[in-house]
């Protein structure tokens, strides 16, 4: 690793730190501005006990050091307690419930991008032809649905009507439908970058010189094509697995799937002031190291990238 890949993975480093200041203090001051607070949904709650309350979690301190306080405890990955959850440290309900999201996330990037590379490179050989046409009509149409239609139109089909599956993700059956929920706009993604980029590289004069010296079709397509039609793949594929886990927000709440997408809409709807901070970092970061490892994978595999 020379010293310009060094240097341009420390800049990338301070940046992410950057940016995930920003989110936090964004997202802090934001969240304080609303009006109300997290305790006038109480039932009977007399001025003594919201005053008790607020003491209790910090909120009777100005503002600005209620800021650096959090500040503090983000440094130590302590987000505080639930303001709702009552008894539950907002660490702890994090790392308990992000596996599931991250087992969906990471099933559906992996399933993904293995359809959308063999669809698109099938599309690109056979480009012009019915089963090109039909490819990039099946996946013009799954990259124009949101996620949450193709979740209710999944739900409906298979539990619903038919209940092939059950509804929840208490079972192995139960997160299969939110899979392929999240799976299909980045594998119609994968399936048309994928497509593009063959057919651009199978334009090129060493291809035409590798199929003038008799070199097969398949090993044309598998040594000398796939690995450079790839390159755009893998530099998508980093911020689209981010994407999946953190995009798994309603998907989760249709299909009842006890993750961390559920989890950040239930306290947004709750108004858990720091469950909704924990969560927001916590995803944020997830989105930075992602993108990151996209563009240092993206290096490696095309080392003729150079770092300005």
């Amino acid at each position: 690793m020379n010293s310009k890949t060094v240097w341009y993975i420390v800049k990338r480093i301070l940046l992410a730190i950057l940016t995930t200041w920003i989110v936090i203090t964004i997202t802090f001051f934001a969240m304080h501005a609303i009006p109300g607070g997290p305790f006038l949904s109480e039932k009977a709650v007399t001025e003594s006990v919201l005053e008790a309350l607020n003491a209790k979690y910090g909120l009777d301190k100005p503002l600005f050091i209620q800021y650096l306080n959090y500040l503090k405890g983000v440094i130590t990955f302590d987000f505080g307690p639930s303001i709702k959850m009552r008894g539950q440290n907002v660490t702890d309900v994090i790392l308990q419930r992000f596996p599931v999201s991250a087992a969906i996330g990471l099933i559906s990037s992996g399933l993904a991008i293995f359809f959308g590379v063999v669809f698109g490179s099938l599309a690109a050989v056979y480009h012009n032809k019915w089963i090109d046409k039909t490819i990039m009509v099946f996946s013009t149409a799954a990259v124009a649905m949101p996620s949450f239609v193709i979740a209710t139109i999944l739900l409906l089909t298979f539990c619903g009507v038919n209940g092939i599956l059950p509804i929840g993700g208490d079972t192995w059956q139960g997160l299969i439908l939110p899979i392929v929920a999240l799976m299909m706009y980045p594998a119609s993604y994968v399936t048309r970058l994928t497509r593009s980029s063959t057919l651009d590289v199978l334009s090129q004069d060493y291809i035409r010189t590798a199929r003038a010296k008799g070199v097969s079709f398949v090993k044309v397509i598998f040594k000398h094509s796939l690995r450079n039609a790839l390159t755009p793949v893998i530099t998508y594929s980093g911020p689209m697995i981010a994407y999946v886990v953190t995009g798994s927000l309603v998907v989760e709440r249709i299909f009842g799937v006890p993750g961390i997408g559920a989890l950040f809409v239930n306290c947004i709807t709750n108004r858990d002031y720091t469950m909704i901070m924990g969560t927001t970092i916590f995803l944020t970061v997830l989105v930075i190291v992602m993108i990151l490892l996209g563009d240092i994978l993206y290096k490696i595999v095309n080392p003729r990238v150079s770092f300005d």
